[in-house]
């Protein structure tokens, strides 16, 4: 990872976010559609046990509807047939529960698989991201994305698929039977429909914005806190316990507040509905008692039966309503989401082009930094015409205070981010004419801030060169001196590091670092205070296997520690972003400039 004080000692382009608003909603969901098409067969199965379960559950109410006038008829009962509709009902209403089940098992199926090639499409494309795209995310909004964004992507899936093909073939099929029991009593009902869509619309637009602002909050809070959990040394060194809780307590009322009215808003669609629909039901069930006391000219009567068997199909029709009212609450969180998974899949990736560009090939050394200009910002230059000749096997050194622009040299020479103007060349080929892969399998990097995986030592030392032996790798150690204590470890090589490997000093990640970086071998090595970690001792043995690293191979070398780059061969002293002054040593002590400042004050008696 690049670290965060390259930008001429500033975290880079953070700043305040801004709110975002719903985008293209049309557009989120036919992205979700899409990938819910890779499982066509499986959703082609839910929706024919969706048709069959909703018409044994429609065919089972009407059944009710014989059996009533059997009862309430007057004449002697037959149980024959009675028994003979109970057996139909309880059979039609058994197979609609074992048809409800069988949807959930496959749509519990399909929305993980879907979901998991969503998160996998995510993560694919996070490793293709420049630089530039980490430095102007926290980590916390990104993990947020990944898990909670795609978590209610998935919830929504397993909870709607179903719910909306069953609402809408219920809507269809009990629409019909009402109207082939009673007209009349279908048109009642359906009044009080576009009042329901009306009132639905109306409350969706608000309750999209505030979705969309609840995922942005929650975002905000979960990178607060995982920074925080990351810095609680500084935090607990400095005292600031008091001042992080306030900060929380702040971010944790904003998400709390748009969460708030996110859940108040959607929350006026269900009551809303459970108004009209009784409103609706009180009116249906007066008018269908009139109709069966006092039948209307022009209509069959209607019999006990066929009024209970309407009300229960009026409740029937305004319960598909009421859940897709209900879901739009989860759509909405849902499509917010999925809105913020697409946005990091839709940004461009740094590769873009890249293949029809030509492999670097051979490279002896020679590193030619011409006129080079560069800024973070357009309107902040960090670097200006900056100039610096390395030839083949030289080892340069960068010195200067810091934010001067060292590390954004390297992070230019590596193409984590590209020149404004000017040019970098090796071997006199310009690096931005070739692949950057091919480039960077060239360059290794120690850099100041080191990581290692959660993996054993023997596996971070490997990760240089993935298909190195295991002799390979214990011959990188002992080159950097760490054979020594890793033999000391409970495992050896094959100790397991725990999270940001905690269970091994500071210094002895350095090690292993290096040790990555010899492992590699590679033709242009960069040293971004790669010892400063390390005790005296230790560093006197590092700069030994320094040495023979460095033999034949180009290097930078960026040091505040000016006692370590004295035998390079040629320092490069940096100030402001321009290039003050170079070359050795005893050169740039007789000329009595900055270097000569510097390397007093940190030997000054």
């Amino acid at each position: 990872m690049m670290p965060r004080g390259g930008h001429g000692g500033g975290k880079g382009p953070h700043g305040p976010m801004e709110i975002e608003k719903a985008k293209d909603t049309k557009g989120t969901l036919s992205r979700i559609v899409s990938y819910l098409g890779k499982s066509k067969k499986s959703i082609a199965l839910v929706l024919a046990l969706v048709v069959v379960g909703t018409l044994a559950n429609l065919g089972g109410t009407y059944l009710i509807r014989p059996i009533i006038d059997e009862m309430s008829s007057g004449n002697a009962i037959n149980y024959t047939r009675l028994l003979t509709l109970l057996a139909c009902l309880m059979a039609l209403y058994a197979f609609f529960a074992v048809s409800q089940w069988a949807q959930n098992h496959v749509l519990a199926r399909v929305s993980q698989e879907t979901v998991m090639q969503m998160r996998r499409d995510m993560f694919e494309k996070m490793q293709l991201l420049p630089i530039k795209f980490f430095d102007s995310h926290t980590h916390g909004e990104l993990m947020s994305r990944t898990t909670n964004d795609v978590d209610t992507v998935s919830q929504t899936l397993s909870m709607t698929i179903a719910q909306v093909f069953s609402s809408a073939i219920t809507l269809i099929g009990t629409l019909c039977f009402m109207i082939y029991v009673s007209p009349i009593l279908t048109l009642i009902t359906l009044v009080t429909v576009p009042l329901m869509l009306f009132v639905t619309r109306t409350i969706a637009k608000y309750t999209r914005r505030y979705y969309k602002e609840q995922q942005r909050t929650l975002g905000d809070l979960n990178g607060h806190i995982e920074e925080n959990i990351a810095g609680v040394k500084a935090v607990k060194v400095f005292c600031h316990e008091k001042q992080v809780i306030e900060e929380f307590e702040r971010r944790n009322s904003i998400y709390c507040r748009n969460a708030t009215k996110a859940q108040i808003i959607s929350g006026v669609v269900a009551p809303m509905m459970g108004m009209f629909n009784n409103m609706s039901y009180a009116i249906t069930a007066f008018v269908g008692g009139l109709l069966a006391l006092s039948p209307v000219a022009g209509f069959a009567a209607l019999s006990i039966g066929s009024v209970v068997v309407f009300l229960n199909y009026s409740g029937q029709f305004s319960r598909p309503i009421n859940e897709l009212a209900n879901l739009f609450a989860t759509v909405q969180s849902a499509i917010a989401g999925a809105e913020r998974v697409f946005e990091i899949m839709d940004t461009p990736n740094e590769y873009i082009g890249d293949d029809a560009l030509p492999e670097i090939g051979h490279v002896e050394g020679r590193v030619d930094i011409a006129n080079i200009c560069f800024g973070y910002v357009p309107d902040r230059q960090i670097l200006k015409n900056v100039t610096i000749n390395a030839r083949m096997g030289q080892t340069v050194a960068l010195v200067g205070p810091t934010g001067a622009g060292k590390t954004t040299i390297v992070n230019l020479l590596t193409r984590f981010y590209d020149v404004d103007s000017g040019a970098i060349k090796i071997d006199d080929v310009d690096i931005r004419t070739v692949r950057k892969n091919s480039l960077r399998s060239k360059v290794a990097i120690v850099l100041q801030d080191t990581h290692m995986f959660s993996e054993s030592v023997r596996e971070n030392i490997r990760y240089g060169k993935l298909d190195a032996s295991d002799e390979d790798v214990e011959s990188a150690a002992r080159l950097a001196n760490c054979h020594e204590f890793i033999t000391r470890l409970h495992d050896g090589y094959d100790t397991v590091l725990t999270d940001d490997a905690s269970n091994i000093s500071q210094g002895q990640r350095q090690m292993l670092s290096i040790a990555r970086a010899m492992l590699a071998d590679p033709d242009i090595l960069i040293l971004d205070e790669a010892t400063s970690s390390v005790d005296t001792r230790t560093e006197i043995k590092i700069q030994e296997a320094m040495r023979n690293l460095m033999y034949g191979r180009t290097c930078f070398v960026i040091a505040h520690r000016l006692s370590t780059i004295r035998e390079a061969d040629k320092i490069v002293v940096i100030n402001d972003g321009m290039v003050v002054e170079q070359g050795t040593h005893e050169e740039l002590l007789l000329q009595k400039g900055m270097y000569e400042k510097l390397y007093n004050s940190q030997f000054d008696e």
